[in-house]
């Protein structure tokens, strides 16, 4: 029953793509000019979907075929109530329906109080000063009339490369030419629209003399076809989905072989199945993002809390090889589906767009020694944290100390793994801050808190070793521990936002953050508190 268990999933990932099919297939590999970069069609939509409306697709259509739609009839868009507005203050300024979480175009943009809003937003960047979430929210809101705006406009469709030049034309600058081709494929896409699917044939043919076209335009600023479908590809498999999927699995299928009296070794065998399987996925959609942008996938937070889930499948898995404990490969997995479900869940919070690299991140070779192993560091303290609730766990449970100890021991390796990283990590951020700002070390943030972070460690580390704590004492502290790298990590970033880290700012969040960490001081001090009464 496992391995048809398993055959259903690898059947599933393997004709998803192809279930996905449909006429409107062709217009997805255009290229566009967007955002600094080239990108196909599919991922411009995507992106401007997902900013305007909160979501990659509208009424279980595409979003390629719904921006596609903004372009040919914008007025049936006007009055239709899709653009995100979450953030009940913003409304209340506006004056909007508070039951409400979308609205047209038309009723915000001749809103009477959105130029007050919207100036109140520009004296605050004019005066450089740090967006609370309020205006985070109105700024969030700019961006998305105005991406609606361009996109009808035709300002924002850059579709041909030029003549001379770096900037592609866009759909109000084409040619006569330009605008026929334009115009057959527009004919095509309702054709397709029209005849309820039908068509596919002629859309094919119209996105192929367009694409003629425009390589007939600048064959050398034109991207390879490949490259364009390898991104499609990246859009419609969604590998860190199916690998999210397949640690829930292994999670799963691990707990059952603990709590099993019978085929714990079958049980165990197919976790590591589900596990391997995962951690496939999860290697693959690096792979793709680091073929597709050429450089590793670690330049913002999104691919940061990727990559530290990764790392702590590759730590959970090495440390689980040696110990054979099973909740180290539990803890893993557990961390990977909540990294990846927090991923892909808060797309407005964690930009999982493909973008090119900030000026001061520019070297290859120190933002794959510095920012992996200063990140790897993290993934052994999320492993560490989850070990730590495990633990709390097991000394709560009559008769299980000596499973606890086992544990508490397992962290503490764990832990030494982690601090080694963090302190290499340190340091090499340090040469790379004299190499581009001309010193080394300038108590930044960044730099503080990391350095805060270390010293936590180090101190849990020493104070167990000297006896000075006890194993439950040192899981505590352990759990406590991992606030500092959240601070670290997170809170630098999306808290503070000052320092010469700008690149990494960003914005909300800040509320699941804060619960994430009460949660686990409750749970601290529940399991203190039934500890101490059972010593007693």
């Amino acid at each position: 029953m496992r391995w048809k268990f398993l055959a259903i999933v690898l059947s599933i990932f393997t004709f998803y793509p192809s279930a996905q099919a449909n006429p409107m297939e062709p217009i997805k590999f255009l290229v566009v000019q967007d955002a600094g970069r080239l990108k196909p069609y599919d991922t411009f939509a995507r992106e401007s979907l997902q900013l305007i409306y909160g979501r990659a697709k509208m009424e279980g259509k595409e979003a390629s075929e719904i921006i596609f739609t903004w372009i040919l009839a914008p007025e049936l868009w006007e009055e239709k109530d899709f653009v995100q507005l979450k953030r009940k203050d913003l409304k209340e300024a506006l004056k909007l329906d508070l039951k409400k979480d979308r609205f047209s175009p038309k009723e915000l943009i001749e809103n009477d109080r959105i130029n007050l809003v919207m100036q109140d937003l520009r004296n605050k960047v004019d005066a450089k000063e740090k967006l609370d979430p309020y205006f985070q929210a109105v700024q969030r809101l700019d961006h998305q009339l105005g991406l609606f705006r361009g996109i009808v406009a035709g300002h924002l469709l850059r579709l041909v490369p030029p003549q001379e030049g770096s900037s592609w034309k866009s759909l109000n600058e084409l040619d006569a030419e330009g605008l026929e081709k334009f115009s057959r494929l527009s004919r095509a896409f309702m054709g397709v629209v029209a005849d309820g699917g039908k068509g596919a044939g002629e859309m094919s043919e119209a996105v192929k003399d367009f694409k003629s076209y425009a390589q007939s335009q600048n064959a050398e600023l034109y991207p390879a076809d490949q490259l364009m479908a390898i991104e499609v590809h990246y859009n419609e498999l969604d590998p860190f989905f199916w690998a999210w999927v397949s640690y829930l699995l292994a999670a799963i299928v691990m707990g059952a072989s603990m709590i099993a009296t019978a085929g714990q070794k079958r049980w165990y065998a197919l976790a590591w199945i589900f596990t391997l399987l995962g951690v496939a996925f999860h290697s693959y959609g690096f792979g793709l993002r680091i073929y597709l942008t050429g450089r590793p996938p670690v330049s913002n937070m999104y691919e940061s809390v990727v990559w530290v889930s990764w790392g702590t499948l590759l730590f959970g898995m090495i440390f689980e090889w040696i110990y054979r404990r099973k909740y180290l490969l539990l803890s893993a997995n557990i961390v990977g589906v909540i990294c990846l479900i927090v991923a892909s869940l808060a797309p407005t919070i964690l930009d999982p767009s493909l973008q090119p690299l900030e000026p001061v991140l520019r070297s290859n070779m120190w933002l794959t020694i510095h920012v992996l192993t200063i990140t790897l560091s993290y993934s052994t303290f999320f492993l560490a944290l989850l070990l730590g609730d495990v633990g709390l766990l097991y000394f709560l449970k009559d008769g299980a100390d000596k499973k606890a100890n086992d544990l508490a021991q397992a962290t503490y390796r764990v832990i030494q793994v982690g601090v080694v990283l963090l302190f290499a990590g340190t340091v090499l951020g340090g040469i790379w801050a004299d190499y581009s700002w001309g010193r080394f070390w300038g108590w930044d943030p960044k730099e503080t808190w990391a350095f805060i972070a270390f010293m936590g460690y180090m101190a849990i580390l020493h104070a167990k070793k000297a006896g000075y704590i006890r194993n439950f004492g040192f899981l505590v502290s352990v759990v406590v521990a991992f606030s500092l790298v959240v601070m670290a990590w997170y809170g630098v970033n999306y808290v503070l936002g000052v320092g010469l880290h700008s690149y990494g700012f960003g914005g909300g969040g800040i509320p699941f953050v804060a619960a994430f960490i009460a949660i686990h001081l409750i749970y601290i001090i529940f399991a203190a508190t039934v500890y101490r009464s059972k010593k007693k």
